[in-house]
């Protein structure tokens, strides 16, 4: 049993889809991803929705994106890049900085690529090391 309405497509299906039909997809997988690591952290809901608000943004997902580099593959990088092309028919949100909102939807893409292919696995690995704090450097 899947979240998904069916079984999940091939690869080649999932990589003749717009990329900004895998970020709309992909937006919302990881903000099912970080709500429900908030929820199964006991967090209470006042709470989870301002760390929430934190790690659903532009500029975190930006972040996450950074984490993940050198550890995609190479079908992983060109959904990236082409997430990373794309161009929404609106302009990026006053708040937003445009390189961080180009990574955004880049992650977007992926997690939606992941996602709508079934590799599961892979997106929560990925997803993982997305979320890993940085150390300071000594």
């Amino acid at each position: 049993m899947s979240l998904r309405e069916s079984a999940p497509m091939t690869e080649e299906a999932a990589r003749l889809l717009n990329p900004l039909q895998l970020a709309y997809i992909g937006d919302t997988v990881w903000d099912l991803l970080i709500r429900s690591r908030l929820l199964y952290r006991g967090r209470n809901l006042r709470h989870m929705h301002q760390e929430a608000v934190q790690h659903v943004n532009a500029a975190a997902q930006a972040a996450a994106l950074r984490r993940l580099d050198g550890l995609t593959t190479e079908p992983e990088e060109d959904i990236l890049r082409r997430g990373r092309n794309a161009h929404a028919r609106h302009p990026v949100p006053k708040n937003q900085d445009p390189a961080d909102y180009s990574a955004a939807t880049a992650l977007e893409a992926l997690v939606g690529y992941l996602y709508v292919t079934g590799q599961e696995e892979r997106l929560l690995h990925l997803f993982d090391i997305s979320q890993q704090e940085e150390t300071p450097c000594k």
